[in-house]
This record gives structure tokens, sequence and C-alpha cells, in this order.
């Protein structure tokens, strides 16, 4: 796909920027946060395809927003859910390296503690301290109009990152940078069906319900389970929330219920690990009776995958820092930005789990 050369400018840029930190993605509670970071020079974002819908993408003059040097402007980042598991730390210590490597006046950061209210609340809190730029990962795809709105009373933009939301980019939002969640989906199933030999019994851990990423993801694994291994068979979906205790009592349930699963599909990695401590305490083996497959690319669950506790680790990076700046920059230069800028996740398989660690989060 050919890109205009401001969108071609962009994404050069972009990747310039984000080789300065690290990569992957997820959503849950860890047991350990150890080395959350990764290397830097193994883990950096790297843009893939940014896109517009059309024309020249989304501009100063077309946003209605005031001119900002970020070097004297206050900046700031709503977090959705608490740094309890390593894509959320890694995220907002991207954001936080970023804003001081580039030298921003201030920076404020909240965290919504996985409360939609708290969320808004917290963005409204930003604005009437001065914030003059936000960047937000949201919590859900739906239900932040008020803070959007708020932002857009004050002229201020809204740059969203990680989850995608249901509004309307260069009115409600200046743009969103993340992963093809639906993508990603498909590349799980394709591990998966390697894994399987693309039959037997698989259980989805469905994400938080409510966004992009649950919905996305979970498309992309069934509609490819479909089309290319029929003989595979989908015989649970059930909800751990992104987290892993949550992920281990669903996994303790399924267990009981249906016994003959043959395979498990953890919408993040924390799921994942919860559901390799059920399924030891059952006396089965993880990675062998039952195949996993999961999505994010943590340190521990990267580890897991070279111990032979799970499949494939399908990487979402959550180091968003360099990118979120970079496409602020140019945006306060007057270059338009394309809708959506999303980001090339790695995957991670037992050929190259040991050797790829460092790049972990």
């Amino acid at each position: 796909m050919t890109l205009p050369q401001r969108f071609r400018t962009l994404s050069v840029a972009c990747v310039v920027a984000a080789t300065a930190t690290l990569a992957l993605s997820g959503c849950a509670k860890s047991e350990t946060t150890d080395n959350a970071g990764g290397d830097s020079g193994q883990g950096a974002q790297t843009v893939q395809t940014p896109t517009a819908s059309a024309g020249p993408g989304c501009t100063l003059t077309t946003y209605g927003a005031p001119e900002l040097d970020l070097k004297n402007a206050i900046v700031g980042f709503s977090q959705s859910e608490k740094e309890a598991n390593p894509f959320r730390i890694a995220e907002t210590q991207s954001i936080k390296d970023e804003a001081a490597k580039i030298g921003v006046k201030k920076l404020l950061t909240t965290n919504a503690q996985s409360q939609l209210p708290k969320q808004i609340s917290d963005i409204q809190d930003m604005l009437a301290q001065g914030a003059q730029f936000l960047i937000v990962a949201p919590l859900n795809s739906d239900g932040l109009e008020p803070a959007f709105q708020a932002a857009a009373a004050k002229k201020v933009p809204v740059l969203t990152i990680d989850r995608k939301v249901n509004a309307t980019a260069c009115k409600d939002y200046l743009a969103f940078l993340g992963s093809d969640f639906v993508e990603q989906g498909k590349r799980a199933a394709d591990a998966m069906i390697k894994a399987t030999g693309g039959r037997g019994k698989v259980a989805i851990l469905l994400g938080s319900s409510g966004n992009s990423v649950t919905t996305d993801r979970t498309k992309g694994f069934v509609d490819q389970v479909e089309a290319a291994a029929p003989g595979l068979e989908i015989v649970a979906q059930q909800t751990g929330e992104f987290a892993r205790d949550k992920g281990q009592q669903v996994m303790e349930q399924l267990i009981q219920s249906k016994p003959d699963i043959t395979a498990v599909y953890a919408e993040n990695d924390e799921m994942a690990l919860g559901a390799v401590t059920a399924l030891k305490a059952a006396g089965k083996a993880p990675g062998k009776d039952v195949k996993i497959v999961s999505i994010d690319g943590t340190r521990n669950a990267v580890q897991a995958l070279a111990n032979g506790e799970l499949n494939a680790v399908i990487e979402s990076n959550p180091r968003f820092g360099p990118l979120a700046f970079a496409t602020a920059q140019k945006f306060y230069a007057g270059e338009g930005i394309p809708e959506d800028v999303i980001i090339q996740d790695r995957s991670y398989d037992p050929s190259n789990a040991k050797s790829s660690l460092g790049g972990a989060y």
C-alpha cells in the first residue's frame, strides 16, 4: 500500500522516535512485575500502516485547536487500569519517559482503576488543572463522551492509544494509535491450529466486555478457526476480565464443566498464566495436555513459552510514549494525522522465545 508522502513522513518519524523505548500489550493482574520494561532496543514500536479515510488527515486547523509548544505545555495522560500488570506498567512508564525526553513542561498522570466514571472525572480534573493536550488509554470503547466534550469545550486535542473508541476522529478525538486487534486474533488462531494440528476442543478466555480489544481479538480468532480449521471446535467462551486471578478461576471451572478441553485461547497473557496455574493444580500439563496460545508478549508469558507451558504468544506493544509524542509534534507542526496509526506486532513461538526474552516487557 503506497502512502501519501505526509503519512510516510509521520511513519518514519514515529519509527525513529520509537526506537528509544520498548514493545508489547495486554491487560491484567500480575504476580510479578520484575523487568516489566524489558529491553528498549529489542522492544521498540514500529508503525505498520498509518491510514485515513480520505483527504489530508486531521490538521490543527480542521481540529480547531490552538498552536502549542509541547516544551511549554501541560500534557495529561489518563491510564485506564491500575499499574498492577506488565502492560499497564510499561505503557505508563513509556509515556513518562518520552515526556521527560522531549522536555514537556509538565505531565499530569491519572489512573482510573478500571472505573469508567473515575476516568471521566480524571480527564475533567486534568483539564481543570490546565492540560493542553491529552493522551488517553480508554477503559471502554463507549462512555467517555462527557470527557471528550469537556476537552472539546477547551479546544484540547485528545489522542487515544491501545483501545479504540466509538466516536468520530478529528472531532471527538484526534486519532488512534494501536494494534490491529482482529489481526492479532487471526494470528493467534493460526498459531493454535499449528499447535493442535487443527483438531480438538478449545476454550476462549475473553477479555473485559465493552472494549474493542476483546471484540476484535475474539472475531479474528473465531473467524479464522471457522475458515481454516473446522476440526477445532470452540466449546466455551467466558470472560476472565484480562486478569490472572480471574483467568485462573474460570479455568478451574472449565476443567470441571468441560473436562475434554484440549486447548485454550487467552486474550491476554495474564489470563493464560492463570490458566497455567489452574491446569497444574488439576494435574494437567499446560502446553502439552492442553495447548495454550495468548496475546501480549509479557516477559512472564514468553518465559512460560520457553519453558514449554505455553505454545505461542502474539505480541501487543504497550510502549506508546515515542509514537504518541511524535504524533503530537507532527500535529502541532501542521501536518495531517491519519485516523488510525497501526503498529506492527511480533510473534513468539518455541523457536524464538528464549532468544526474545530481552524484548518482552
